[in-house]
């Protein structure tokens, strides 16, 4: 007896009713969403939450950016090559342990924050969810990263 199912009648996987397929397409959709805006800064999403965590707390060293951002140093060395080649950041050795490499904004690097000031409401106006809303969907979503990350 041979098979005959085709292609078209083999059954798939209803991938719309998971849990990471959602949280996986909205980040997706996210991303898409920054893209045009964070185009025009020159910036990718991964380096705008970089610089969105320094403009915050600017000097810190590249341990506690990757531990902020979920980044390992693999990742995140790179990326700060770039920021640091478009003159937005200078790495350098911590004169009181040469293992750390601190980060620090140059002036170009902070004065793009005044550019960057309009991605957060476009993004606010996009989503369209009032900040009560969005406070308990993140709260929601962090646990969940809390509770499976390694």
């Amino acid at each position: 007896m041979t098979n005959t199912r085709t292609a078209d009648t083999v059954p798939r996987a209803d991938v719309t009713g998971l849990l990471c397929f959602s949280l996986y397409s909205a980040s997706h959709a996210f991303t898409q969403l920054y893209r045009p805006l964070l185009e025009k800064l020159s910036l990718t999403y991964p380096q705008y939450l970089a610089m969105v965590t320094l403009w915050h707390h600017d000097g810190q060293t590249v341990k506690e950016l990757g531990k902020t951002l979920f980044l390992d140093s693999s990742t995140l060395t790179p990326l700060l090559k770039r920021l640091d080649a478009a003159g937005l950041i200078t790495r350098t050795r911590n004169p009181r342990d040469e293992r750390e490499v601190l980060i620090h904004l140059t002036q170009k690097g902070d004065e793009l924050r005044t550019s960057a000031a309009d991605v957060g409401r476009c993004i606010e106006e996009a989503v369209g969810l009032d900040a009560k809303t969005v406070q308990t969907i993140k709260a929601s979503v962090d646990a969940i990263r809390d509770s499976i990350k390694p």
